[in-house]
């Protein structure tokens, strides 16, 4: 049974646990970190690195989207973003990473342009003609409305990612826009799917009968994050990806053998991190502000997330990472080294594969059945 702690008489909480608050336990068996694959497939696309850049503004372009794919990830664009907004974003953000006095009124105030399907249409075929896979986020309120332009423009993947997202939502009859029936929606579609976030066992078992090929757990909780203070919603993320691997457990036995990819989104920020979340069970996971710190990171050394412009409950705060525009390191070092930083910051994926050898397994599926202990930290 689940551990649970009386908060006060008949009323119960259920203990969760943050990645922090566990460790992994290495087996008798150890291997070379060269025989290690940190390869991951979803659909028909494999990637070398387990690895789906954040759709942040402060992280995916276009040109940082060939770039990650080059060295091993997905990268995700934002298609509500700025780049989806404006013809030219350069002015745009450069008032966001030059502006010592840009506050969430700034963002929301650049946010405020309307997105165009056309320019929204054109980033797709854009990074479709430099030869990447093309993976676009929309959220939940908009999807109806925008997917017809980048599914006709040739989207790989589709992205559909809120804070939380439900297979049954129940909106306004005044809404604007048109409800979004999941399952009817995916069935439609001959590309991928990814969906979230998701924060328990129930939520992920329904969102994997919607037909999605991958969940995404979390909702990319960061330094910034004030979703706990705004809301009151917190994702211990060691627990819920481990709810939402039971859940996938589940709908393997359900449907006679189908695997839905869990994708971790939240408080990851070293090597150490990203090791946990796969063995807890994700298959993945999404990084924002860990790679928002690159010399090729459109913020310029900020970070943001697609919550802190919400015209009316901003849910995170733009985050100046302290980084000297002298010292960032390329992606390249933050994703596979080599680098000289001894904090599991930067050579994620290197510290992924080492940890994978030390504690004896050879693939990303194997590496989720290494022992966790709690540490109580």
């Amino acid at each position: 049974m689940p551990e649970t702690v009386e908060i006060g008489l008949g009323r119960d909480a259920r203990r969760g646990y943050h990645l922090d608050e566990i460790a992994l336990v290495p087996t008798r068996r150890t291997r070379g970190s060269s025989v290690v694959s940190t390869a991951w497939q979803i659909d028909a696309h494999t990637f070398e690195l387990p690895l789906v850049a954040a759709p942040s503004d402060a992280v995916v372009s276009p040109t940082t989207a060939v770039e990650i794919e080059r060295l091993g990830g997905l990268a995700v664009l934002n298609g509500e973003g700025l780049w989806a907004r404006y013809e030219d974003p350069a002015q745009a953000l450069a008032s966001i990473a030059d502006e010592s006095g840009c506050t969430t009124s700034t963002l929301q105030q650049l946010y405020s342009q309307p997105v165009s399907p056309e320019l929204l249409a054109r980033r797709t075929s854009e990074l479709q003609a430099a030869g990447v896979r093309v993976a676009v986020r929309l959220s939940p309120q908009h999807t109806v409305a925008l997917s017809p332009a980048v599914l006709k423009a040739g989207v790989d993947l589709l992205v559909i990612q809120g804070t939380v997202i439900s297979a049954e939502h129940v909106g306004s009859e005044d809404s604007a826009d048109e409800a979004l029936n999941l399952k009817t929606f995916i069935a439609d579609l001959d590309i991928p799917v990814l969906v979230g976030g998701v924060t328990n066992y129930q939520t992920a078992l329904h969102l994997m009968r919607t037909g999605a090929a991958g969940v995404i757990i979390g909702y990319g909780a960061h330094s910034g994050s004030t979703t706990h203070s705004a809301l009151g919603i917190d994702v211990p993320m060691a627990t819920a990806i481990a709810d939402a691997a039971a859940a996938r457990r589940a709908y393997l036995d359900e449907t006679g053998g189908r695997y839905v990819h869990l994708i971790a989104y939240g408080d990851i920020t070293t090597g150490g991190d990203i090791a946990k979340a796969l063995v807890c069970g994700a298959d993945a996971v999404m990084l924002g502000e860990a790679l928002a710190g690159a010399a090729e990171a459109p913020g310029g050394g900020r970070y943001w997330d697609p919550t802190a412009s919400h015209p009316r409950v901003p849910r995170s705060a733009l985050v100046d990472l302290g980084v000297d525009p002298q010292d960032r390191p390329p992606l390249a070092e933050l994703l596979l080294g080599p680098t000289a930083d001894p904090s599991g910051e930067r050579n994620l994926f290197g510290s992924l594969r080492r940890v994978m050898a030390k504690c004896g397994y050879s693939s990303v599926k194997e590496f989720q059945k290494a022992e966790l202990i709690v540490t109580g930290r």
